[in-house]
């Protein structure tokens, strides 16, 4: 690795770090500002000024704020998120508690939605126009129209009271009982993937038609390679910049945006745990979520960078020139 490399790679570093920080900022502060306190919701609406004074004393919030952010950031950086306003358990135990549930929903999500939208992509870009395309295109218009809430409860309706052959609300964990597991996902992710799958289809398809002209696959084709080697090789990893990049969006989007799925289906996942916070104004709960959150998405487009010069060798060329 040249030092050019070696530079480049402790930019992102940096850049990673001072993003992370002026992220951990933004969020306390932006939750200060928010009006009401958590004392509020914590104390009966008669409670006397001293019991406030001493709720707030209690809760360390009748500390200058750049006190209560270097408590909150240095408890963070050793995995403590502090203890719930409304429970008094630990933040950080609640999270890894229903953490399991959001990202299994994404990431499986993510994986059906790639799973349908590449074949379909690519097959409709290499044949415009013919039946794929059109049933995709007919698809794709449908699902625009359909929130996915309403999609949510579309499924649940067919597949869950009228056929009865998945069942509708709840959470079995895997270790309990995989089979049930597994149906109990297959509405909630299917629900998710839908949306995902116009976008990552409509993104594919409008690349690969643009990469199918270009030279290198003109030249491919001439020469009578393989029409599968044509479009896997030379024209879908150089399609792939914007699919990839939208995946690693959509996933951060999906872990911490799964509220009307997991509040359909009754999922205890991440998402059902900050809405509730947010009512209860359990702000060192959605602290924590936010944090978290922005942090995956900053990890995600990190990874997501590194991934560019493996799709298409030229960009490694370009980054080393």
């Amino acid at each position: 690795m040249n030092v050019r490399a070696l530079s480049r790679h402790a930019s992102s570093v940096a850049r990673f770090f001072i993003l992370l920080f002026l992220v951990t900022v933004a969020v306390f502060l932006l939750l200060e500002l928010i009006p009401g306190s958590p004392v509020d919701a914590i104390l009966p609406p008669d409670a006397t000024p001293e019991q406030v004074a001493a709720a707030r004393a209690q809760y360390g919030l009748d500390q200058p704020i750049w006190e209560r952010y270097l408590s909150w950031i240095g408890g963070v950086l050793q995995g403590d998120f502090g203890r719930s306003y409304q429970t008094g358990l630990s933040v950080a135990e609640t999270i890894a508690e229903r953490a399991p549930v959001s990202l299994e929903l994404a990431f499986l999500s993510i994986l059906v939605a790639l799973a349908i939208s590449i074949p379909v992509g690519v097959w409709s870009a290499y044949r415009p126009g013919g039946l794929l395309d059109r049933v995709s295109t007919f698809t794709i218009s449908a699902t625009l129209a359909t929130p996915a809430f309403v999609l949510g409860i579309l499924l649940v309706y067919l597949f869950g009271v009228q056929l009865g052959i998945l069942p509708i609300l709840g959470w079995t964990p895997f270790s309990e009982d995989p089979v049930e597991h597994i149906q109990r996902l297959i509405l909630p992710v299917l629900t998710l993937a839908a949306g995902e799958c116009v976008l990552f289809t409509r993104l594919l398809k409008g690349d690969m038609m643009a990469t199918l002209q270009q030279d290198h696959v003109l030249s491919a084709r001439a020469r009578g390679l393989p029409t599968w080697r044509i479009l896997l090789r030379h024209a879908l990893r150089q399609s792939s910049f914007s699919l990839v990049t939208v995946s690693g969006v959509v996933i951060g989007r999906l872990i911490g945006g799964t509220v009307l799925v997991e509040a359909i289906f009754s999922l205890p996942g991440m998402g059902t745990m900050v809405i509730t916070a947010i009512h209860s104004r359990d702000y060192i709960v959605v602290q924590a979520m936010v944090l978290l959150t922005a942090v995956v998405y900053l990890l995600i487009n990190t990874a997501v960078d590194v991934t560019y010069p493996l799709l298409d060798p030229r960009v490694r060329k370009v980054r080393t020139s």
